[in-house]
């Protein structure tokens, strides 16, 4: 069992035209019981003039509306108002089905929750142990888990499923500090850390003078990062490896619902997106973010990610555009893993226009950290108003490495400058702080900062 390469080869090496015959069969029966169960879902399709039965295909999905986060929380509202739980509308098994509830972690306005039966748990179980049996975890490895816990969706949905595979989780979460960490890791002896790419990049900053040694002693073969971005960027994985003594760097997606992805083992320089392994249980689509016409997904394909529960029993969204940017990828993979690959570029909301130039936070911070150790990789954007209209320059706070004179400074910022141009087409401002004067993020680094 240890020897094969995939946890689930019956499914996960599916052609894709069993593929989509699965899905099609599922997403008939799902689109049935989300009308027949849910109030919210039966609106949705009466609004649009339609019935489950009128859903015969992948293109008369496309007539059924989408729903949007808004919606989402509006839903949630309204059933707290009618039924006395933010679920009423949404949920589609009846209440003693419901066995748990998670939720986003609510960083930019009410949580959003994810209802689920012992059912829909065992799907999540599934997909944990896809990803992580794909990088070579296998049962009695040590993984600990260094994510904020409780309710979010990186909490335990992800210690579940690492239990699931059979490894060994040690769920220490971040909210006891950074020393607390190290202490656990002493304590275990984990050969896999799950954490954001920049509490990495802090561990590695603060090991010598935390316990005295550097943080490739640790002992961790493999850092999966989470919950920001970064984790697919080669200079961040280069970083983090170098830093974690060697450690194999994967980027992964994936909570407490149907939406899985896991980047493979391909060099820093190859690498190109997550390899999506739910594909059985989660109907993905790209839209044109401004028209929201559908964009075929083909190689090299982008758009705003678009995606449907199948095979769901508690809350399964329905055609939910989140405002995920994604770029996509059909190609055979030189791992030789299956499945077709996707990028998450950014948020559409996150997005700053300058001079007609669109461009990401995420896009902003891994150009920094191409000139690591020159620059510590702590940044902050700075704003005089909420965007995404900028009035150029664009104002970057950043740190200098140490040691850097004025001289050397100033020769870094002619290299960034240039850098900058010839890759985000943009010419920013740099203003330039000692190292480790920005606060540090134990949670999703924050990177944009509105005066």
């Amino acid at each position: 069992m240890k020897d094969r390469k995939l946890w689930n080869p019956r499914v996960e090496l599916m052609s894709e035209d069993e593929m989509k015959s699965l899905q099609l069969k599922r997403l008939k029966k799902q689109v049935a019981y989300n009308y027949h169960h849910s109030e919210f879902y039966r609106k949705k399709f009466d609004s649009a003039r339609i019935k489950p039965s009128d859903i015969q295909s992948f293109e008369d999905f496309h007539q059924v509306p989408l729903m949007t986060k808004g919606e989402h929380r509006q839903a949630q509202e309204e059933s707290l108002e009618r039924f006395g739980n933010p679920y009423g509308l949404l949920a589609c098994a009846p209440r003693e089905k419901i066995v748990r509830i998670n939720s986003t972690s609510g960083t930019t306005g009410m949580p959003t929750l994810y209802t689920l039966t012992k059912h829909d748990i065992a799907i999540v179980n599934e997909m944990h142990a896809r990803k992580y049996w794909r990088a070579g975890i296998r049962p009695g490895d040590v993984m600990l888990q260094a994510l904020s816990l409780s309710m979010f969706t990186g909490g335990l949905p992800l210690s579940e499923g690492i239990q699931h595979m059979g490894a060994c989780v040690v769920p220490v979460g971040i909210e006891g500090g950074t020393r607390r960490v190290f202490d656990f890791i002493h304590l275990t002896s984990p050969v896999a850390i799950i954490a954001t790419p920049s509490f990495g990049e802090y561990m590695i900053e603060q090991a010598p003078k935390i316990i005295g040694r550097p943080a490739s002693e640790l002992g961790l073969r493999w850092f999966f990062c989470a919950a920001e971005p970064g984790g697919g960027d080669p200079e961040v994985r280069k970083k983090l490896s170098d830093g974690f003594g060697g450690a194999m760097i994967f980027d992964h997606t994936g909570g407490g619902h149907a939406f899985h992805g896991i980047s493979c083992s391909q060099p820093a320089e190859e690498h190109k997106g997550m390899h999506f392994v739910s594909e059985d249980h989660c109907l993905l689509e790209l839209i044109d973010p401004k028209t929201k016409e559908p964009v075929k997904i083909e190689d090299g394909a982008s758009g705003e990610m678009v995606f449907t529960f199948l095979d769901w029993e508690g809350g399964p969204f329905m055609r939910y555009a989140l405002g995920d940017i994604l770029e996509i990828w059909t190609k055979s993979c030189a791992c030789g893993m299956p499945g077709k690959r996707f990028k998450i570029v950014g948020r559409a909301d996150d997005m700053l226009i300058i001079k007609g130039v669109n461009v990401y936070p995420g896009a902003i911070k891994n150009a920094v950290e191409h000139f690591f150790p020159n620059v510590t990789g702590a940044l902050r954007i700075i704003l005089d108003k909420p965007g995404p209209s900028v009035t150029p320059p664009l104002k970057i706070r950043l740190e200098y490495g140490e040691g850097l004179d004025r001289a050397k400074i100033r020769a870094l910022e002619s290299d960034m400058v240039k850098y900058f141009k010839e890759n985000l087409r943009i010419n920013p401002k740099f203003i330039w702080v000692e190292p480790g004067s920005i606060p540090r993020e134990t949670k999703k680094a924050k990177l944009v900062e509105v005066k």
